[in-house]
């Protein structure tokens, strides 16, 4: 029973430390234009927010710049648009990166283009990258899945996720290369033992993508991260983190034969669930969050998002962000949550759901090694149709009422009229023009030649984030890289269960 642990000793069922210390405060923002989610950040990080996390647009996601025709329309429409180095530069603008304990981002497809641009960026500055946080989701397989911005052919993918893993590993060990994604999943309909189970599946074809290469589990895992959402179910969300850092503990252990606990020891980015607002009466949504963090305050994690009230229906207003931010301030400092680890422990219910998710977790993770592992059921669409059975289940539940939503299917009443932020049709305009600028100011026959190093080094099956440094610098795109590795990789198609 997992009472009967210590908090800090393996396998970590009651936290990987045995003193609680508050979490690192995160907000996920971006829209627009660089400059206008500079002065956003700005203004959080003013208001004692410790990190945070870039949203960026669907073009930038997708390896699309701002003034190809598939952007038009989508440009900084739910998250920032960024080219090319110079819009990190503005990006980052007055935000001294030693000071920050975390910057995160959503880059998953382009993983290894956001790593070289921020490597670009502290060179520019002169500061040791290791002397700052920098924290790329970097997990393409999920995509696959749960999100759609693939890019490439799934195996084209998970080799440029790990190229990322394995320069990070070596070079700047400070960094998380790779945040395991269930946030995602969970959010596409899997229940929690499928978050976990289809997270950890995934990472292991990262790790032992990783370790083919020489690369070692104690040089790659005491850097990762896992992304878990924290869902409006209050005690199973607790039990869940619980399960989860036990999970990876005996599969850091007795998988890949860790000798360093840091090893074992998984670290948790939890982000309240965006599946559980709704647009009807929205200001009910800051009750849900609340209920969803402390869920995860008292599960033991160690960075924090909280979403906005107003997600439903748009980016985040100015005033929701805040609210946000407060949420976990007031959680964190007023409620005594930190007055001690695993606060809950000893609950019989808790310590049952536990012990019952940690072995259905490690049941359905046997299950996916038999089918082939984690890519096989990517490809062949098992994965998938899992989530789809799950999301129309819990659809079907919903409108039924069996499972209730307060606001849509239980006391309704009629919403009272809210303004959500609204994103300025000029941003588009603005960043298209400030992309071709560059694209005819810069040094072309530098990014001609750096550009034909990034496709020497595909095809070569090279780690390509070192030329892809030297590409950023000549200030080639985002778009530019990735078409030149489509050229080698070629593109992805769905199997015939999408």
């Amino acid at each position: 029973m997992s009472s009967l642990e210590k908090p800090g000793e393996y396998p970590y069922t009651r936290g990987i430390k045995p003193d609680a210390g508050v979490w690192t405060m995160g907000q996920y923002g971006g829209f627009g234009t660089p400059r206008e989610t500079n002065e956003r950040f700005k203004m959080l990080l003013a208001q004692g927010l410790t990190g945070f996390s870039v949203a960026l647009d669907l073009p930038t996601q997708l390896g699309l710049d701002s003034d190809h025709p598939l952007a038009e329309g989508e440009v900084g429409r739910v998250g920032v648009a960024i080219d090319s180095l110079a819009d990190i530069e503005i990006l980052m603008d007055q935000i001294p990166l030693e000071k920050i304990s975390q910057v995160r981002t959503t880059a998953n497809s382009i993983g290894y283009i956001w790593a070289a641009m921020f490597i670009a960026l502290a060179e520019q500055r002169g500061v040791d990258p290791n002397q700052f946080g920098m924290f790329i989701q970097n997990d393409v397989l999920k995509e696959y899945i749960a999100r759609g911005t693939q890019i490439f052919p799934a195996e084209a993918g998970l080799k440029l996720s790990v190229d990322v893993i394995e320069y990070i590993a070596r070079d700047i060990p400070k960094w998380v290369p790779l945040a395991m994604s269930g946030y995602h999943i969970r959010e596409s309909g899997s229940d929690a033992i499928q978050e976990v189970a289809f997270t950890f599946s995934n990472a292991r074809e990262y790790l032992d993508k990783a370790l083919e290469r020489g690369v070692t589990i104690d040089q790659v895992a005491p850097t990762l991260f896992t992304f878990l959402s924290s869902n409006i179910e209050f005690l199973p969300e607790v039990a869940k983190f619980r399960a989860a850092r036990k999970t990876w503990a005996r599969i850091a252990r007795e998988k890949y034969n860790a000798k360093d606990p840091r090893s074992e020891q998984l670290r948790i980015f939890a982000f309240t669930a965006g599946s559980s607002l709704t647009a009807h009466q929205p200001m009910n949504n800051v009750v849900r969050t609340t209920v969803e963090m402390l869920a995860a305050a008292l599960g033991g994690i160690q960075t924090m998002h909280v979403s906005a009230f107003d997600e439903a229906l748009g980016v985040p207003t100015e005033e929701a962000a805040m609210l946000a931010l407060r949420t976990q301030q007031v959680v964190a400092f007023e409620t005594g949550v930190l007055d001690g680890v695993d606060l809950l422990a000893g609950s019989y219910e808790l310590e049952r759901m536990t012990d019952e998710l940690a072995e259905k977790m490690w049941a359905l993770l046997e299950d996916i090694e038999k089918r082939g592992g984690a890519l096989e059921c990517i490809n062949n669409g098992w994965f998938s149709k899992e989530l789809s059975d799950k999301a129309y289940q819990f659809a079907m539940d919903v409108e039924s009422g069996k499972r209730k939503v307060v606001g849509v299917n239980i006391f309704q009443a009629e919403t009272p009229p809210f303004k959500p932020f609204a994103i300025d049709p000029q941003s588009e305009i603005d960043q298209v023009a400030s992309l071709k600028k560059l694209k005819a100011s810069r040094d072309n026959e530098a990014v001609k030649i750096a550009l034909a190093s990034v496709g020497a080094a595909a095809k070569s099956g090279e780690n390509v984030v070192g030329p892809c440094v030297a590409a950023v610098k000549a200030y080639a795109t985002v778009g530019e890289i990735v078409d030149q590795l489509r050229e080698v990789y070629g593109k992805w198609r769905p199997n015939t269960t999408f």
